[in-house]
């Protein structure tokens, strides 16, 4: 069984990235094997699916020590995504969905993206209550798990990405950390049902998965440490970074674009939090003319 070492080591940075922002596995690893590797997209989306059915409890481990998980919410979002996830694998294959599914969620992502600029503009912070102290909304969960799950199943995106906005909607006082470390415990059960499925029905290639996790284990074992005791808002400018690639790669925009929006997006963040820091960091008090 061989291994490619590029393929290693681009795993191993996009597997960063998934522990630090809970997402981007399928949005970045599989449109990685595609476009720089010439993996078939079958092939792509199976051994992806698979090799996140190991790599993601590493990274959601991290998050259950730290305490940075909601149990409730990750049981009613499995309790809707697992049995849709392995109905969306026969849903792709039965009506060929693939890529009108592709684009509508690249729709979201851009919608979600927008929110969180506008509401980062407006002074909006994440919530400092603890995980344990959000008040789980049962069905509107449940409906965000079966939808997410069946993306995933037809797809392969969207464990991360998709559920991750619509946790952000529901649960505004979700704080960062426990945001992405509740992500990838509940992507766990949900990315192992569609992975179950592309096994039977697929293209599963062992060499491919063999390189996959080699770079994602401590890649995404890296990216939860960092996010589980990193701030608030850096976690936060992460994941929109990185829901503007997942969006624009999903709506298949030409990478020199896509590398140049990153690039302005990056600095409007870094230029918002000087502006911001600024602002915050309190002034000295001038003496008055004309004191005694």
């Amino acid at each position: 069984m061989s291994t490619d070492l590029a393929l290693i080591g681009g795993s191993f940075l996009v597997a960063i990235v998934v522990g630090l922002t809970g997402m981007g596995g399928g949005a970045l690893m599989t449109p990685m094997m595609m476009l720089f590797f010439n993996v078939p997209p079958l092939a792509a989306v199976s051994s992806d699916l698979v090799a996140s059915a190991v790599m993601k409890p590493v990274g959601g481990v991290v998050h259950l020590r730290t305490g940075t998980v909601n149990l409730r919410l990750v049981a009613w979002l499995c309790a809707g995504s697992v049995p849709a996830a392995f109905c969306g694998v026969f849903l792709a294959r039965a009506f060929a969905v693939t890529d009108a599914v592709k684009y509508a969620l690249g729709v979201a992502l851009l919608l979600a993206v927008a929110g969180m600029a506008v509401k980062s503009w407006l002074g909006g912070r994440g919530g400092s209550s603890s995980a344990h102290e959000i008040v789980v909304r049962p069905f509107p969960t449940l409906l965000v798990g079966m939808i997410g799950g069946l993306v995933v199943g037809v797809s392969s995106v969207g464990s991360g990405s998709l559920i991750i906005v619509a946790l952000l909607v529901l649960y505004p006082a979700l704080k960062a950390n426990q945001l992405v470390g509740t992500d990838l415990v509940q992507a766990v059960p949900l990315v192992v049902s569609a992975a179950l499925g592309h096994l039977l029905f697929g293209d599963f290639q062992a060499d491919l998965t063999l390189s996959l996790l080699i770079g994602s284990i401590p890649g995404v074992y890296l990216g939860a440490r960092i996010s589980s005791r990193a701030p608030g808002g850096l976690i936060r400018a992460m994941l929109a970074i990185v829901l503007l690639a997942s969006a624009l790669k999903l709506l298949d925009v030409d990478d020199l674009v896509t590398l140049c929006a990153l690039a302005a997006a990056t600095a409007v963040t870094v230029a918002g939090w000087r502006l911001r820091a600024r602002a915050e960091t309190p002034q000295p008090r001038g003496e008055k003319v004309g004191t005694r």
